[in-house]
């Protein structure tokens, strides 16, 4: 019997389960395998910027970056483009640009290698779950076939799709739902975007937005649309407006997507009796940015937190952990209008506020 079981082992659930180790007897289970020797390892479909909350979380962690982990450039600004008008925006924002498939490896290492009462079955798939009363009892699929494991408490950290989630909680809201696309393109001739993070806003292609981010000379290309058989198509309008505004793009070299949530506060849901949310699965995300990192970081501490105690009464210390985060959540809904109404949008990047002007 564990005292706990984390599903996913990304940043909510490698901090998780590399801090509750500490005081619990801790399984953690990751889906993906451990990548051979030279191979890229798989990530989540992310632009890999580690925004400044993300790095005041890693600083309270006590954590510093492996240069192995990090892309160049390192970036500064980002230059916000509305489609419609025209009209751009460069602003100082200070970025650390990784690579987000060795981040995830970094941080799950670190839990591997903390020790403890942690061990961690990679390659390793959550088929179902089930209350028992006194625990919760989960069927695990891996290479070797099915396996029964058996836990005081679950902890779901399995992203924007939740599987523990959807099967601990039915029915419950969470949030309206998108498709990331992205894009690793060659690299290509002198580019407007090579040195500054793009964010560009096209309403032809949905309500969200798209993105470049150079890296190790490469260039990302995302967005975030409404999923269907329209996404694609989406996809290059989004693709084709950057290049009017200069972003020169090389062949495709790799194409991948993800699942997506913008969640509104009714949208959250913490967990209750055996079964614990954290990140994407308790619909931690910025509903204007898409950035998740920080939140996924903060509520795997705010969790780690609640079961320092014990285990009994967690889910009111976690509430009470996650206050700020809901606040965040709440105040980041304030903002939508602002980036996504058109004429709010045009309005702030006209009246150049907070923006910086670059010398040639």
């Amino acid at each position: 019997m564990w005292d706990l079981v984390v599903v996913g082992g990304g940043p909510a659930g490698a901090t998780l389960a590399r801090l509750a180790s500490r005081r619990h007897r801790v399984l953690l289970l990751e889906a993906r395998p451990e990548p051979a020797r030279g191979a890229v390892p798989s990530a989540k479909v992310c632009g890999g910027l580690l925004a400044p909350d993300a790095q005041r979380m890693l600083a309270t962690l006590g954590l510093g970056v492996p240069g192995d982990v990090l892309c160049g450039p390192q970036l500064f600004s980002v230059r916000a483009i509305d489609a419609v008008t025209g009209a751009e925006r460069l602003y100082q924002r200070s970025y650390l640009n990784v690579d987000r498939g060795r981040f995830d490896r970094w941080l799950l290492g670190l839990a591997e290698a903390a020790g403890n009462g942690l061990t961690v079955r990679r390659g390793s798939r959550l088929r179902r779950l089930r209350d028992e009363g006194d625990h919760v009892l989960l069927e695990v699929e891996a290479l070797g076939g099915l396996s029964v494991e058996r836990a005081r408490l679950v902890a779901g950290a399995d992203g924007a799709w939740s599987r523990v989630r959807r099967q601990a909680f039915p029915g419950r809201p969470d949030g309206d739902l998108y498709v990331a696309i992205q894009e690793r393109l060659a690299p290509a001739a002198r580019s407007a975007g090579e040195a500054c993070y793009t964010a560009i806003f096209e309403p032809s292609a949905g309500d969200f937005y798209g993105w470049t981010i150079p890296k190790d000379g490469e260039l990302v290309v995302g967005a975030a649309l409404r999923p269907g058989s329209a996404a694609p198509a989406a996809f290059e309008r989004v693709k084709a407006r950057l290049a009017d505004f200069g972003v020169a793009m090389g062949p495709v070299r790799l194409r991948e997507g993800s699942w997506l949530r913008r969640p509104r506060a009714r949208d959250l849901v913490l967990g209750a009796g055996q079964v614990a949310l954290v990140g994407e699965a308790a619909g931690f995300v910025s509903p204007s940015s898409a950035e998740g990192i920080s939140w996924a970081l903060r509520s795997a501490v705010a969790l780690a937190d609640a079961l320092e105690p014990g285990l009994h009464g967690w889910a009111a210390r976690y509430r009470a952990g996650t206050r700020g985060l809901r606040r965040d959540l709440v105040l980041k809904r304030l903002k939508l209008p602002l980036m996504y109404r058109p004429w709010l949008r045009a309005l702030a990047l006209r009246s150049g506020a907070g923006a910086v002007r670059v010398r040639a």
